[in-house]
């Protein structure tokens, strides 16, 4: 959309402001809110200075001044707001140079599309993220030197079949592990996620499908796939609305990858592809119908795979998930048979459909910084022709332990994968994509979650500990 364009909408709308939104390198979403009598085609093009001190991973106080850059593309009306608002997602630029801010996620998002072009592997690539999500009725928690505890709650949870209720207790509830997916009344999450969804088309957001998933309490919502940055910015909008239509039923949401001991955790399967000249390049005569580039794709993805846990599972929460024995894909294998890999191959009859799902990540993740990571080491393996190796076509759940210890894995912790991300990064560099100086404030920030969270006592330590 033009400058013209968009003052046209907020006039045709009755828009009362302009939300200016970007996102942290945390993944959290930002904003500002504008009243609409400022916004001219003046403010459009020029940007919106902020204090880019105040947002943790940035600048420094004495060099604190930023500037927000508007994608008018991006442009909808909040659905949520009382007042009439216009929502605009936003890229960070020095002001005095006008340049890209490097450690912006979202600029680096960009710029990895732009490598891509660049690079002559393909023109466009694609993006299909599968948050899940789970839902409470009530979450308390407390950090605090003398108290350190989490408690929550939800109705319809599977512990909750022997609970008193005010009307009674009815009954019907999957089980732990037996979400996916029972019709209504076990299922009673039909109508909000209808509501998530309907409000994502609303906005113009584009959506296929939703379901409970197979933890207790656990949800998620179908997002059709888009090019890397339009879907990060989609992925950003999804989790807005999800945690506002949850707090407009009196529910919490929450991403975290493993909010409940003992049931299953929150991945974020991320579905990739990448095209050349209106053609997939993924589509071939290889194994699993894929093509050389989509295997050498595969081995950047399993060889740097250490490395991308520092953006596709940037939590301390996330290892929690990932535990070698359990459903979630910790081995560093590929399959088009089975889903107990790191990467899989989904089966499709079309050869525009062909593409590469990479299993571990989760919803916890910085989208821009999850995405353009993962392309980043994908278009390392087809530069630098990496052999996957051979599909692992069989359940890697039940293989000996000597077969097993030949497999190798994923990160354990998130301090693993920040030394991973520091001794193995230069395929991030290709391009400029991400930066040296990006890289080091990011792990500087984890580290503090890191540390945070290895200092502080834990309740199961009270019981292992206490009476020795």
């Amino acid at each position: 959309m033009s400058t013209k364009d968009v003052i046209k909408l907020m006039k045709d709308e009755e828009v009362a402001y302009l939300d200016v939104r970007f996102t942290d390198p945390r993944g959290k979403l930002q904003h500002v809110t504008v009243i609409a009598d400022e916004v001219d085609e003046d403010f459009l093009e020029e940007g919106f200075m902020f204090d880019g001190s105040s947002i943790a991973g940035w600048k420094s106080i004495e060099a604190s001044d930023m500037k927000l850059v508007f994608d008018l593309d991006s442009v909808y009306i909040d659905p949520f707001y009382a007042e009439k608002t216009l929502c605009v997602h936003c890229s960070i630029a020095e002001p005095d140079t006008g340049e890209a801010y490097d450690r912006d996620p979202r600029g680096t998002a960009q710029k990895c599309e732009a490598y891509l072009k660049s690079s002559g592997i393909g023109d466009a690539c694609y993006m299909g993220p599968e948050a899940e999500f789970f839902l409470f009725d009530d979450v308390k928690y407390s950090v605090a030197p003398n108290k350190v505890s989490f408690e929550i709650d939800a109705d319809h949870a599977a512990w909750n079949t022997d609970s008193d209720f005010e009307m009674g207790n009815l009954g019907h509830r999957p089980t732990y592990k037996g979400g996916y997916f029972p019709v209504n009344p076990s299922d009673d999450g039909q109508d909000i996620r209808s509501e998530m969804l309907s409000t994502m088309k609303r906005i113009g957001m584009k959506v296929d499908k939703h379901h409970h998933e197979v933890a207790t309490s656990q949800h998620e919502l179908g997002l059709i796939f888009g090019t890397l940055t339009k879907q990060a910015d989609e992925l950003q909008k999804y989790k807005y609305i999800v945690h506002n239509v949850a707090q407009a039923y009196g529910r919490s949401a929450t991403f975290m990858p493993k909010p409940i001991a003992g049931d299953n955790g929150s991945g974020m399967h991320v579905n990739m592809s990448i095209w050349k000249d209106g053609k997939p390049l993924f589509a071939g005569d290889k194994y699993a119908d894929l093509s050389q580039e989509a295997l050498y794709f595969i081995g950047g993805i399993l060889k740097h795979a250490k490395t991308l846990n520092a953006f596709t599972n940037p939590s301390t929460n996330s290892y929690k998930r990932l535990i070698p024995g359990f459903e979630a894909p910790v081995l560093r294998a590929y399959s088009a048979r089975n889903r107990s890999g790191c990467v899989r191959i989904p089966w499709t009859e079309s050869p525009k459909a062909k593409r590469v799902e990479a299993r571990f990540p989760d919803p916890s993740a910085n989208p821009y910084l999850c995405f353009s990571a993962l392309m980043m080491a994908g278009l390392d393996g087809i530069k630098n022709k990496i052999d996957p190796g051979e599909a692992m076509d069989k359940n890697l759940y039940d293989l000996p332990p000597e077969e097993l210890a030949d497999i190798p894995t994923v990160c354990g912790s998130l301090r693993e994968a920040l030394d991973a991300l520091a001794a193995d990064h230069e395929f991030l560099l290709a391009g400029d994509v991400f930066t040296k100086s990006q890289i080091e404030g990011y792990i500087e920030l984890k580290m503090e979650e890191v540390q945070a969270y290895e200092h502080t006592p834990h309740p199961v330590e009270y019981g292992l500990y206490y009476s020795c």
